[in-house]
């Protein structure tokens, strides 16, 4: 599995929030996802075709 290295903070995270947020970290196989709070806990990491299987359903979810 690749390890994951240049995360990025989501659009959402903002200054009334505290910055605090979820990070992902994208490689060519699996997308990690991270407590932007809490880093050094470690990251859920999942195969690339089934986050975007989440993203799909999260975004037709009412």
């Amino acid at each position: 599995m690749d390890i994951p290295g240049d995360w990025r903070k989501s659009s959402y995270s903002g200054p009334d929030d505290g910055n605090n947020c979820v990070e992902i970290a994208p490689t060519p196989t699996h997308i990690s996802v991270r407590d932007s709070k809490h880093p050094a806990v470690g990251p859920l990491t999942v195969p690339a075709g089934s986050f975007a299987l989440f993203i799909d359903a999260l975004k037709k979810t009412p």
